[in-house]
């Protein structure tokens, strides 16, 4: 089994995307919202709103689900795929989202970097407005393949933590449970190393983990209720590096450093301190 590094940098025809204001809604509910408190995040979870955002808007870590499947029928090569986890994760957010709405996607590897017990694949999608071609979101993610290293590429770059080093100025614990992957999946990631205990067994989990973009999302529900007052309209970008399985079920806690008022280093970590995603960064409208 092997990569194959000739698809880097080949872009991909455009195709289209759409969503509908239900695709929103459920992707709110599968991140968490509501599920403690079925009042809080009505502008989310309903079409209606509440009293002081009479609408539905839409959380921004939808926008990875916009360029979800980009790739969809581009193969990177031979591999086992119940050794691939999500690495990383970036959605950079041109505009707040609509309810509804259609966008025109491309895509592209953009690289594939040898770790030495596993592989680095970067890649890179674009979502436009179709009439206008004005960007809309831009997605960067990376996923690691183990037992796919050691064929002597370039490791790739390294970048600084911007995880400051005192103390976070605030922390949030955010709830999971134990159904919330079966829920998540609908809103397009049916991995069954998520729902199958024979799939996941063959990646070494004793049973289905979360989502890492479920953990991405239930951390930027964090962000957005303490650094935005709930608006998620003023998010401009996050991004972050997984580094450890939630197992649903598990709480979190999401601690966030002020670096400027329009930045905001976080961490999201497990109760027992074990850190899930790392060198986050939020920016701000």
């Amino acid at each position: 089994m092997s990569l194959d590094p000739s698809v880097i940098g080949v872009r991909s025809d455009p195709q289209p995307r759409s969503w509908t204001s239900a695709d929103a809604l459920l992707y709110a509910l599968g991140v968490g919202a509501g599920h403690d408190d079925p009042l809080a995040d009505l502008r989310y979870t309903s079409e209606h709103g509440d009293d002081t955002c009479p609408v539905q808007k839409v959380l921004p870590t939808f926008g990875v689900m916009v360029t979800w499947g980009s790739r969809r029928g581009r193969k990177m090569g031979d591999f086992n795929p119940a050794m691939l986890v999500h690495a990383e994760q970036e959605v950079v957010l041109h505009r707040p989202l609509t309810a509804e709405g259609a966008v025109s996607l491309t895509s592209q590897v953009t690289g594939m970097y040898d770790k030495g017990s596993g592989a680095l694949v970067t890649s890179e999608a674009e979502a436009v407005d179709p009439a206008t071609g004005e960007a809309v979101v831009t997605t960067r993610s990376s996923v690691f393949i183990r037992g796919e290293g050691g064929f002597g590429g370039d490791p790739g770059p390294k970048a600084a933590s911007p995880i400051p080093e005192r103390a976070p100025d605030e922390v949030v614990t955010m709830s999971t449970w134990p159904g919330q992957a079966l829920l998540y999946r609908l809103s397009g990631d049916r991995n069954p190393l998520h729902s199958d205990p024979r799939f996941s067994s063959r990646g070494g989990f004793e049973r289905p983990i979360l989502h890492g973009l479920c953990t991405y999302g239930v951390t930027g529900r964090a962000l957005v209720g303490t650094v935005a007052g709930g608006d998620g309209d003023a998010m401009a970008s996050m991004s972050g590096r997984f580094s450890s399985p939630v197992l649903p079920g598990e709480s979190l806690q999401v601690a966030m450093w002020r670096v400027k008022d329009t930045v905001t280093a976080f961490q999201t970590r497990k109760e027992d301190g074990t850190v899930v995603l790392d060198r986050g960064l939020a920016t701000w409208r």
